[in-house]
């Protein structure tokens, strides 16, 4: 179990930093906390099964290949993200803003696809398999906001700052039916989030787009940017089904 843990944290450290840079020996000993000996022979068996590579002349490990394979192969097999793709790259046209699909995942929500809006001019990209605190931001408020009881106690169980939620914005979300704001890690970019809800009434997940605060928009033209993500966001919901 050891063993895993400390290959786990390597991991962690490479696609922490800059999933594409070579770092030496010692960089990674300091950043894992690991003395030299024992990575280095942890390191030989990851290179083995592909999960890093080493730059034979200038000895610096990077990122293997097998992440990828494994990465490619799941996202392959997620038959809701094919069916939703359309959807989320319609809205991504309608609206000519960057479209995001996250999901709740325990304490935390995963952004399991992202639709780019090359028209768009923003200053960052939240990434593909990225992952917040359930607590926090307007997405995973959207979520919180529309789930049943049950499935909202049982999803505040496991996290540690349920205490910090505001419940006066919750029900304004809810009774809405979207989210509206800005992250606290994203200051002058605003988010219009909606909920995908299946049959079972259970939130799986939340659309959104990204927005300049600045962009000079009415509110006849932000108001009818609500309604398309909130249209998408229903068709989703109808498509899904009991099936996710």
């Amino acid at each position: 179990m050891q063993t895993i843990d400390r290959v786990m944290k390597i991991i962690d450290v490479m696609i922490s930093i800059d999933p594409n840079k070579y770092y030496t020996l010692t960089e990674l000993s300091d950043a894992c906390e690991l003395p030299l000996s024992s990575l280095h022979r942890i390191l030989k068996a990851m290179e083995k099964h592909e999960m890093i590579q080493q730059d034979p002349e200038k000895k610096l490990y990077t990122m293997g290949t097998v992440w990828l394979e494994y990465g490619l192969k799941i996202y392959d097999t997620m038959d809701y993200v094919s069916l939703l793709r359309p959807e989320l790259e319609n809205l991504m046209q309608t609206v000519n803003a960057s479209v995001y699909l996250t999901r709740p995942v325990q304490k935390e929500s995963i952004i399991i696809e992202r639709i780019d809006c090359i028209d768009q001019t923003i200053r960052t990209y939240d990434q593909l398999g990225q992952r917040t605190p359930i607590c926090e931001g307007i997405t995973n408020l959207t979520m919180l906001a529309h789930m049943e009881p049950r499935q909202l106690e049982k999803t505040l169980l496991v996290t540690e700052s349920s205490d910090t939620i505001d419940k006066t914005e919750l029900a304004k979300i809810k009774e809405e039916g979207f989210g509206l704001g800005e992250d606290d890690w994203s200051k002058g970019i605003t988010t219009i989030a909606a909920p995908v809800i299946n049959h079972y009434k259970e939130v799986v997940a939340a659309i959104s787009i990204k927005l300049m605060t600045d962009s000079n928009l009415t509110k006849q033209e932000l108001s009818q940017m609500i309604d398309k993500v909130l249209d998408t966001s229903n068709r989703i919901s109808w498509k899904i089904g009991p099936y996710y």
